[in-house]
């Protein structure tokens, strides 16, 4: 009779150890299951991305390209169509040479019509300021009188003429002799001034005796 009840003791012992296993697998997978729920339902701070379009390329062209002819000589590009690496140290009135590049979108040749982007130019040392009047344009003042001696100065802006090269900039201030009288040009009022001369002058000398 002892014999039988041990076994029994034992199943009764295997079932409670079943029966606690199989509660604390349903009460994990509840937990998980309502994490996942929660999770499903608050997904939490969500990220937003910006996507942020290429710029475009510039099509634009520079305002100096007009005035560079294509596929020229490099060595008679105007001034605004290059840059160089000048040297103020150079002797006043003296040949110099200068290292230059083309500027972008410019495009030009060799003397043997090869595509070139560095050459050097050939010109002398001086400063814009220190042209001959022939290679810059000044404005003129029209309400400049030349009435009196010795003759009046105005101020004018002078630009370099494109095909010249020189150091420093290429516009500039200068005080220039008036040549307006009377609203004519000062060589114009002297041709008329010697004219209207000559005209009296005949008319006293037809008048005499």
């Amino acid at each position: 009779m002892a014999g039988g009840v041990r076994p029994l003791r034992g199943l009764r012992a295997l079932c409670r150890v079943l029966l606690f296993v199989s509660q604390f697998c349903i009460l994990s997978g509840g937990e998980q299951s309502q994490a996942l729920a929660q999770s499903i339902k608050d997904p939490g701070p969500t990220r937003t991305f910006t996507v942020v379009p290429r710029a475009a390329e510039s099509t634009e062209i520079p305002p100096y390209v007009m005035k560079c002819p294509s596929n020229g000589l490099c060595s008679r590009l105007p001034a605004d169509c290059i840059d160089c690496t000048t040297n103020f140290s150079c002797i006043y009135g003296k040949p110099v040479t200068f290292d230059c590049a083309v500027k972008p979108s410019v495009t030009c040749v060799d003397q043997d019509f090869k595509s070139q982007k560095n050459f050097i130019i050939n010109m002398t040392c001086r400063f814009c300021w220190q042209l001959p009047e022939t290679d810059y344009e000044c404005t003129n003042s029209t309400s400049c009188m030349t009435v009196s001696c010795p003759r009046q100065r105005y101020p004018a802006n002078c630009t370099v003429r494109d095909h010249v090269h020189c150091l420093g900039n290429r516009t500039f201030p200068k005080m220039l002799y008036c040549n307006w009288t009377g609203g004519y040009k000062w060589s114009t009022a002297l041709a008329l001034s010697l004219q209207v001369q000559v005209g009296v002058h005949v008319q006293l000398t037809v008048g005499l005796p």
